[in-house]
C-alpha cells in the first residue's frame, strides 16, 4: 500500500480523506465504497488501474474512516455525498471522471450521475445495480429480523454494535455479507448475534485486512455509516427522471446475497435496469460473493480495465 498516497481536502468545512495513486494528468477513476468498507476496500483495483495508465482516487465518505463527520450526522443524505464528490473533483481540477461504486456506493454513483451527467464518462457498479436510494416496497415481504429493517431503527444497531469493538463488528458483517443468504435475525436475537465467534473469516480476507478496517471504524464509529445508507433511504432527492445515457457496467456475483432481495434479480435480468441505463452491460460472476472486488480481484480488475479502455 506504499504506492497509495493520502491527503485531506477541505470540503464544506469538513476535512475529507482521499487515497490516491497514478499520474495526475491521466484519466481519473473515482472509487466509492460501501459498508462496512472504506477506501481500503479498493486497494487491489487502485493499483491495477494506475498500472494501466489511469489516476485512481478513493475517498472516505464524510463520517467514515479518516474523514470528518457532519455536524449533524443524523441529517446526512445521499445528496451530501454527491455534493462532497463534486467538491472533491473541483478541488482537484478534475472535469470528467469514471465512477466505480460498490454496494450503496452504487447509489452514490447513481445520484451523482443523475445530477451531474456532464461530469461522468462512464460508471461501474458492483453488487448493486444503478438505482435511487430507496427501500422498495417488496422489502416488506422479508421478516422483521431483516438486517436493513433492524439497522433503520434509531438506536437499535448502536446498542447492538456497542457491545463489541469496531473490529468485531466489521468481522461479523463481512462474514454475514460474504454468504449467499440475506442476514435475518430471529425475533429475540440481534444482528451481531447471527455470527458465532468461532466462525472463520472468508479465506480472501486476512487478519491484516480486518485490523485495518477495525482501526478506521474505531476512529469514525458507525453513526454516519448507519445513517447512509440505511436511515436515509427514501429521502426526496428531487430527481424526477432517473435515466442516464453514459456507458455503464454492472458486475455482480451469482452468490451475492443481494440477488435474494425480492425483485432484485428480476430488475437486473428482465431489462428494467437497462430501461434506466440503456448503455448498460451486465456481467455475472459465477463464484462471486457480495465482495467480488476483494474476493476475486484479478478477475474484477480485468473487467474494469476492459470497460475503461473501451470507453476512453
Amino acid at each position: 500500500m506504499e504506492r497509495i498516497e493520502h491527503k485531506h481536502l477541505e470540503v464544506k468545512g469538513l476535512k475529507l480523506h482521499v487515497a490516491e495513486t497514478g499520474s495526475g494528468s491521466s484519466p481519473t477513476v473515482v472509487f466509492l465504497h460501501g459498508f462496512p468498507e472504506i477506501w481500503y476496500s479498493w486497494r487491489h483495483q487502485m493499483i491495477a488501474v494506475a498500472d494501466a495508465g489511469f489516476r485512481a482516487i478513493a475517498p472516505d465518505y464524510r463520517g467514515n474512516g479518516l474523514s470528518d463527520p457532519s455536524p449533524e450526522p443524523d441529517k446526512t443524505t445521499f445528496l451530501d455525498l454527491a455534493a462532497d464528490l463534486l467538491a472533491i473533483l473541483d478541488a482537484l481540477s478534475i472535469s470528467k471522471v469514471y465512477l466505480i461504486g460498490k454496494d450503496f456506493g452504487a447509489m452514490v454513483v447513481s445520484v451523482f450521475t443523475l445530477l451531474h451527467q456532464d461530469r461522468v464518462l462512464g460508471f461501474v457498479t458492483l453488487g448493486v445495480p444503478f438505482m435511487l436510494p430507496k427501500l422498495p416496497a417488496h422489502h416488506q415481504q422479508l421478516p422483521e429480523g431483516f438486517y436493513i429493517s433492524r439497522w433503520k431503527e434509531p438506536g437499535r444497531a448502536e446498542a447492538d454494535f456497542g457491545r463489541l469493538d469496531a473490529k468485531t463488528v466489521v468481522r461479523n458483517v463481512y462474514i454475514m455479507f460474504a454468504k449467499s443468504e440475506i442476514p435475518v435475525a430471529h425475533e429475540n436475537q440481534e444482528i451481531m448475534d447471527i455470527v458465532e465467534p468461532s466462525t472463520p473469516l472468508p479465506h480472501w480476507f486476512t487478519d491484516e485486512d480486518l485490523a485495518t478496517y477495525g482501526a478506521l471504524y474505531e476512529k469514525s464509529g458507525f453513526k454516519t455509516a448507519l445513517q447512509i445508507p440505511y436511515r436515509s433511504m427514501g429521502t426526496d432527492l428531487g430527481i424526477s427522471d432517473p435515466k442516464v445515457d453514459v456507458p455503464a457496467l454492472l458486475i455482480i456475483g451469482e452468490k451475492d446475497y443481494v440477488l435474494k432481495f425480492p425483485g432484485m434479480e428480476e430488475y437486473i435480468r428482465n431489462g428494467t435496469a437497462k430501461s434506466f441505463v440503456p448503455n448498460l452491460e451486465i456481467i455475472f460472476m459465477p463464484e462471486g460473493s457480495h465482495f467480488v472486488q476483494e474476493q476475486l480481484p484479478d478477475e474484477v480488475n480485468k473487467l474494469i480495465l476492459n470497460f475503461l479502455k473501451s470507453h476512453i
